[in-house]
């Protein structure tokens, strides 16, 4: 056997198995990320809410703040459980309650 058949018999074909594995090791890989940056995205997004809601208000660089991490939190594939806290961190005032708004100066 000449080593052109040996390599046609082995080399591309074991060429092939390595590319698959490699392609499937990224897509776990990137699964992981996506997911990861998701769920620290979730996380800030709740405490940023609950500062937010304790204080009393969100001023407009607040809210377009926090909205930009919801819209990135989103792409990434958000399972609805945000969008009932969106919808009450944008219930929340744009300016500081008369009374000072939860014990914060």
């Amino acid at each position: 056997m000449t080593v052109y058949n040996w390599l046609t018999l082995f080399g591309v074909p074991g060429l092939f198995v390595a590319l698959v594995g490699f392609i499937k090791v990224q897509l776990a890989q990137n699964k992981a990320i996506k997911e990861g940056l998701q769920a620290i995205l979730r996380d800030r997004l709740l405490q940023a809410y609950k500062y937010y809601e304790e204080k009393g208000y969100a001023d407009a660089d607040d809210r377009d703040n926090w909205e930009n991490m919801y819209q990135q939190y989103h792409t990434l594939g958000a399972n609805g459980v945000m969008d009932d806290i969106r919808g009450k961190f944008l219930a929340l005032p744009t300016r500081r309650p008369k009374n000072g708004g939860g014990g914060f100066a």
